[in-house]
C-alpha cells in the first residue's frame, strides 16, 4: 500500500487535491474511516475508499453503491489516495488527472465482518465481506475480484451489498445527490457556491 502512483499521476502545483504524507502502517484488524466521493469528471462515478493500511484503498464504482442487495455494481480498482483525500471536495481543473468536481457524497466507518481475521489478506485474496455505517450507507457488503480487464490489466471487481436488515429493495444513490460534508451538490461545487 503506496501512494507512488497517486503522486504520479497528478501535479499537485496545478490541482487542489492534497499530496498526502507517506503512509504510516496501523493496526487494520479492526476496520476505520471510509468516504465515498461523487466525481464528475470524464465520466460520473462514486469512489468508494476504505481506510486500511495507512492508506484509502480506493475503487470507482460507475453506478454508485447501493443498498439493494440484488444490485451488482462494477467497481474498479484504482491506486491507493492518502488519507487526507478523506474530506476533499472541490474542483480539479482541466487537463489534470481526474479533472472535474468532487463531492463528500458519504462517510462513517466499516468493519470487517467477524469471518475475516485479516483485511488485507482478504483482499489479496479477492474477496472483502464488510460493515459500513455511515450517513447514506449501512449494512453488510463484500468487494469481490472478478478479473483484470482491458489493455491496463485493470482489476475489475463487484460491490454488493448483502442480504441483511438494511438492505433497501430499488435503492439508487443518484435519488441522493448532496454532499453528507456541505450539503452542497456537484453543480454547486462545479458553480463555486459556497454552503
Amino acid at each position: 500500500m503506496t501512494l507512488e502512483r497517486y503522486q504520479q499521476k497528478r501535479r499537485f502545483s496545478a490541482t487542489p487535491e492534497p499530496r498526502g504524507r507517506p503512509p504510516r502502517r496501523t493496526r487494520s484488524a479492526r476496520g476505520g474511516r471510509y468516504v465515498v466521493q461523487r466525481h464528475r469528471a470524464t465520466a460520473l462515478h462514486y469512489d468508494v475508499r476504505l481506510e486500511l493500511g495507512g492508506v484509502l484503498v480506493s475503487w470507482a464504482v460507475p453506478k454508485g453503491p447501493s443498498l439493494d442487495p440484488a444490485a451488482r455494481r462494477l467497481a474498479i480498482h484504482v491506486e491507493d489516495h492518502p488519507l487526507e483525500y478523506f474530506d476533499f471536495e472541490g474542483v480539479i481543473p482541466r487537463a489534470q488527472y481526474g479533472a472535474g468536481d468532487v463531492i463528500v457524497w458519504d462517510w462513517g466507518r466499516w468493519e470487517p465482518d467477524g469471518s475475516v481475521d485479516d483485511p488485507e489478506a482478504a483482499l489479496r485474496a479477492g474477496e472483502l465481506k464488510f460493515r459500513l455505517e455511515g450517513e447514506k450507507l449501512h449494512g453488510g457488503f463484500v468487494l469481490i475480484r472478478t478479473g483484470r480487464h482491458g489493455a491496463a490489466g485493470k482489476e475489475f471487481w463487484l460491490l454488493i451489498h448483502r442480504r441483511d436488515d438494511e438492505g433497501v429493495p430499488d435503492w439508487n444513490a443518484e435519488k441522493h445527490p448532496a454532499s453528507v460534508k456541505s450539503g452542497r451538490t456537484n453543480d454547486d461545487i462545479a458553480a463555486g457556491t459556497h454552503g
